[in-house]
């Protein structure tokens, strides 16, 4: 079920950030993240905060998150948009992560499916994402659900230096 994150969510989805660096230290995945710079359990409570942190529990345990509003970084501006709107029409998709206990399971996808219907129902015109372009897993999720990228831009990305930041849209509606 995927539902909007109480406080009490909030640490639950700090370990799952902490389980995926974890996993890039590793060399189990990569994400281009840096553990305690982006994502740590602070970026989820200043969601929650917000009222933009959505969870997925599954028999009482958190097994994935995401952060869904209107905010477009700086570095969007920089972004080659086909489905341009004004920015209350963009629904945004941030920091997607799901458990690395659950993975292979279809959850990232159906947490997108989610953020669709979502942007759909708060009037949106176009969805908005991005990625780092290391991080190949993602890109090839999105591309495969339909979604476009619409440039890569070179940036400080959420304190980390020297990323290469992929963009993504897909249009809501009709376009999905």
């Amino acid at each position: 079920m995927i539902r909007k994150a109480m406080e009490e969510d909030v640490p639950a989805v700090g370990k799952i950030y902490e389980r995926i660096l974890a996993q890039e230290e590793a060399g189990l995945c990569t994400t281009g993240w840096l553990p305690g710079v982006y994502p740590v359990e602070a970026t989820a409570h200043a969601a929650w905060e917000k009222g933009e942190l959505f969870v997925w529990e599954e028999s009482g345990a958190l097994i994935a998150a995401a952060i869904l509003n209107q905010t477009q970084p700086d570095s969007y501006a920089q972004g080659d948009w086909r489905f341009p709107a004004l920015p209350e029409k963009v629904m945004v998709l941030h920091t997607l992560v799901v458990d690395p206990e659950e993975k292979g399971r279809g959850i990232g996808r159906q947490f997108v499916a989610f953020y669709e219907r979502y942007a759909e129902e708060q009037g949106c015109a176009a969805l908005r994402m991005d990625t780092n372009a290391r991080n190949q897993r993602a890109r090839t999720l999105y591309r495969s659900l339909g979604y476009r990228e619409a440039g890569i831009v070179p940036c400080v990305f959420n304190g980390i230096p020297n990323v290469e930041l992929v963009l993504l849209e897909k249009a809501v509606g009709a376009g999905l």
